[in-house]
């Protein structure tokens, strides 16, 4: 949203702007996953604050120049305070054919599009899947509709390169940089931190100070052309926005989790024992832990994931912070030992990782579908404490509390996160060590009176450590009595013990906070979302509300248990909606726990929730113009297919 136009001395006029959404997308090997990580870190020093949808390719090298092959980073960037990564793309940087047919779809009517013409070629368009002789950039179906900058960057990338002595293929890797200068200078971004972390990444770690060379002069080279070129007639200021003050950095979900993680093990005083199999999209938590020895953290790469949780049983058994992390595919194969992890009431740290599925499915993609496997994917009546961060900040937060119910309860507990808020950024304040609460662990028992399954008010069993004099026991996957711990065939024993296994999850909700509204406490809907949904959410009913329409938002962090008032709010409404990246799994739960008629907003296509899609289920539903039998997906693509369009 442009808020003016200013001119500084000779340089070309300068528009201000509220927020603006670009995405760099090329093919796999083009470095836009740095330069989309690069801008991000640029912006976020600056004072922006900023919201990050990196895009992966699912194949692990596709093609090269195909659609397959294409991956994305988008970035949003503002001067005010934001939610999610934007809608649409005000400005799109596609490094070849099969980028622009991938991402031109997103683009806003009027938006920018910096297309790399020196890969317009006839073979590149072929593999892209063009038909014979037709090239987008010609026609009028998209020069009309967008703003189409062609600029032969691997040409100027090259020539800029000339007197650096690299080989043909090294200078061909610097044009990521090319156009990331040339990006900067068209928003007004300061080149300083790129250069640093060029020289420093490139320079002093990978001590290949020629290739840093190279890096910085594309860098500026691509920034100066913005600066020198006819093509441009205008470059844009996006203010910082105005924050709480203190220190903040950018953080993805993945590195908040796994920095989360070690301060729970702090404050507890234990050494955290973070055992994982690698599996996308949670690999970089084991790969970040992994640097963190220093930090009493211990990491073990299992050669499967069965041996990653039992591993981590084991070290809660030993008396240590066990966690593992997995997506969906693993968290099916842990089942049997998360059973054991339950029977056992072992403290236990779960990080699902959430992709599509199911199989294979969607390995780089987002969904949610995983809400009833962890809830329910195990034998038995196997219950367990599940909790959801809502965005990549809040997984630094959602890792201690997860930690301190486990430890408190004696109860494995599973942490959801997904896809788009593991890879997705934002600005994080980096909170104040002194102000966090220790973490009670008491290993003190006395063995006069010790016994396994005495348990405490909060139904927990006492955590004796192996090896303590006295405090002989065992424990296993075979059903237990109540007390003694002995192994026990007894019918009414097992219900007993099944009974108090339920109990003492439910006692979880005693030291959960309520769930607030987002706006009236009472109204014509409630918008109830969980997990990565929240920033579409919230924007959504922000933006419905200024209309003066009665609608509120409602959001689970706490999933099993539930906070104790969410069927208390529920029935202040008239109606519930529930957006998922899933065919409606908290639908389902909501509805057979409280008898409510939620309706469900749901899409898998790998992708968050539009803001616009959320906002008109909600119209519609106001409306009254959305019938019970009807599901709104075709809403959906009307929708889209309306916009694509217009």
């Amino acid at each position: 949203m442009a808020a003016g136009t200013s001119s500084v001395g000779d340089r070309k006029p300068t528009r201000d702007l509220s927020s603006a959404v670009v995405r760099f997308a090329g093919d796999s090997g083009d470095g836009m996953q740095m330069a989309g990580t690069q801008f991000t870190d640029t912006s976020a020093i600056i004072g922006n604050d900023v919201a990050t949808l990196p895009d992966f390719p699912a194949e692990i090298r596709a093609p090269a120049g195909t659609v397959a092959g294409v991956s994305g980073f988008q970035i949003n960037f503002a001067s005010t305070d934001i939610h999610t990564p934007g809608d649409r793309v005000n400005a799109l940087i596609a490094m070849n054919p099969a980028a622009f047919k991938a991402h031109i779809e997103d683009v806003e009517a009027g938006g920018i599009v910096v297309v790399n013409d020196s890969e317009f070629d006839k073979v590149n368009l072929r593999k892209a899947g063009y038909a014979e002789g037709y090239n987008p950039l010609e026609d009028a179906k998209f020069t009309q509709q967008f703003k189409i900058f062609r600029v032969p960057i691997t040409r100027l990338n090259a020539e800029s390169l000339q007197s650096t002595g690299l080989g043909a293929k090294d200078v061909e890797r610097c044009k990521n940089m090319f156009a990331l200068g040339m990006i900067y200078w068209l928003y007004d971004r300061p080149l300083d931190t790129t250069i640093g972390y060029l020289e420093d990444y490139f320079g002093k770690k990978k001590k290949l100070p020629q290739v840093a060379e190279a890096n910085v002069k594309a860098l500026k080279a691509g920034f100066f052309f913005g600066e020198t070129t006819e093509m441009f007639p205008v470059r844009f200021h996006i203010a910082r926005a105005a924050i709480t003050p203190g220190k903040y950095r950018k953080i993805t979900g993945n590195e908040a989790m796994a920095i989360g993680l070690i301060t729970a093990a702090n404050l507890a005083n234990k050494n955290l024992i973070y055992c994982s199999y690698p599996i996308t999209p949670a690999s970089d938590i084991l790969h970040t832990l992994a640097a963190m020895r220093n930090y009493g953290v211990k990491t073990f790469q299992a050669e499967d994931e069965i041996a990653a949780v039992c591993s981590a049983i084991g070290a809660a058994f030993a008396g240590q912070l066990g966690a593992t992390g997995t997506s969906g595919p693993g968290l099916a194969l842990k089942s049997e030992a998360l059973g054991l992890a339950v029977m056992t009431e072992l403290p236990l740290i779960v990080v699902n990782v959430q992709r599509g599925g199911p199989s294979t499915g969607l390995p780089t993609k987002t969904e949610q579908s995983d809400l009833l496997q962890a809830m329910f994917g195990r034998n038995g009546d196997c219950p367990l404490v599940i909790i959801a961060p809502h965005g990549p900040a809040d997984c630094f937060d959602a890792a201690i509390e997860a930690v301190r119910i486990a430890f408190r309860h004696m109860v494995p507990v599973i942490i959801m996160s997904d896809g788009y808020i593991a890879n997705g950024a934002e600005p994080w304040r980096i909170p104040d060590a002194a102000g966090f609460e220790a973490i009670e662990v008491n290993h003190k028992i006395d063995p006069e009176t010790y016994e396994v399954y005495r348990r405490n008010e909060d139904l927990a069993r006492p955590w004796a450590i192996p090896g303590t004099p006295g405090l002989q026991h065992r424990i296993g996957g075979l059903e237990k009595q109540d007390v003694t711990g002995n192994v026990s065939y007894d019918s009414a024993n097992h219900q007993k013990m099944t009974n108090l296994r339920r109990a003492k999850v439910e006692k979880v909700a005693d030291h959960i906070p309520a769930i607030e509204c987002l706006g009236d406490p009472a109204g014509d809907l409630l918008v109830l979302g969980w997990g990565g949904t929240y920033g579409s959410i919230v924007t959504a009913v922000e933006n419905v509300r200024k209309s003066g329409r009665k609608v509120s938002g409602a959001h689970l962090r706490y999933l099993s248990p539930m906070p104790k008032n969410l069927g208390e709010v529920l029935k202040r409404f008239k109606k519930v909606l529930i957006p998922e990246l899933n065919m409606g799994q908290l639908r389902l739960l909501i509805r057979g726990k409280f008898l409510v008629d939620a309706r469900g907003l749901n899409k898998v296509q790998g992708k968050p929730f539009l803001v616009e899609e959320i906002e008109h289920a909600i119209n519609l539903m106001l409306d009254d113009k959305w019938g019970p039998s009807e599901s709104l997906e075709p809403q959906i693509a009307s929708l889209g297919a309306e916009e694509a369009g217009g």
